[in-house]
């Protein structure tokens, strides 16, 4: 469920359900708050400091999972996987699978420019609210939440690939497919110093799918993903 016009939040219940830990409230509250609400609110905190902490937790415990439950791997190919899981497009896609857009806090103008479904937003969010399950529960809470989180994409060896090299991917199943080459176009927003880039992807003339990202490579990664999902869902069965 979305936020009402009134401002009413979410059904917070729903989300814990989602993420399978009860996690404090207040905690929750500050990991769901983007910068946008917080400038908006008198500069409230926001929750970039518990996405810094939930980015070390994520990456550590997607490091220990690969190692342990991949021992053929060579650390070349264990680093891969593992990029390919703390990505901002890999975190954004666990982030919808659960709803996660719809719970966040944030400003009106990231509201209306559909914030609720921007990959950077949604991957920071997963962050933060790892961060928060750390502080509240502990270390082992928090390792079992990134591997709950993560377990969909490990568990599709044919995502997992896409997730780890998505242009690639979209590359291959439009030949396949008999669609050409992907083209991408750019476009950007915002001072130099922090530019945000979205992509649309194009398949014989036609958008198929966008994504956005603080760089050019992230943008067309997540607007790759995006357009490997829609064809995969073409695809018959």
């Amino acid at each position: 469920m979305s936020t009402s016009s009134a401002g009413r939040a979410p059904d917070r219940a729903e989300l814990t359900r989602a993420l399978g830990v009860a996690i404090d409230p207040d905690l929750l509250e500050l990991a769901l708050t983007h910068r946008s609400w917080a400038y908006e609110n008198g500069g409230a905190a926001n929750n970039e400091r518990l996405e810094f902490l939930g980015d070390a937790i994520l990456g550590q415990a997607v490091t220990v999972m690969l190692f342990t439950n991949y021992p053929s791997l060579d650390e070349g190919d264990l680093a891969k996987r593992r990029a390919s899981l703390v990505s901002a497009v890999a975190l954004a896609e666990v982030a919808r699978s659960i709803g996660l857009g719809e719970h966040l806090k944030l400003g009106r103008g990231e509201q209306l420019t559909g914030g609720r479904d921007k990959s950077s937003i949604l991957a920071d969010a997963v962050e933060a609210i790892i961060g928060a399950a750390f502080l509240d529960r502990g270390d082992d809470a928090a390792t079992d939440l990134v591997l709950r989180l993560v377990a969909p994409l490990v568990a599709d060896p044919t995502r997992f690939g896409a997730a780890m090299d998505p242009k690639t991917s979209l590359q291959e199943l439009a030949a396949r497919l008999g669609h050409g080459l992907p083209v991408y176009e750019l476009t950007d927003t915002g001072p130099d110093h922090s530019k945000r880039f979205t992509a649309t992807v194009l398949l014989a003339g036609a958008p198929i799918a966008s994504g956005e990202g603080t760089s050019k490579k992230q943008a067309e990664m997540a607007a790759a993903l995006e357009a490997w999902t829609a064809l995969q869902a073409r695809r018959p069965a």
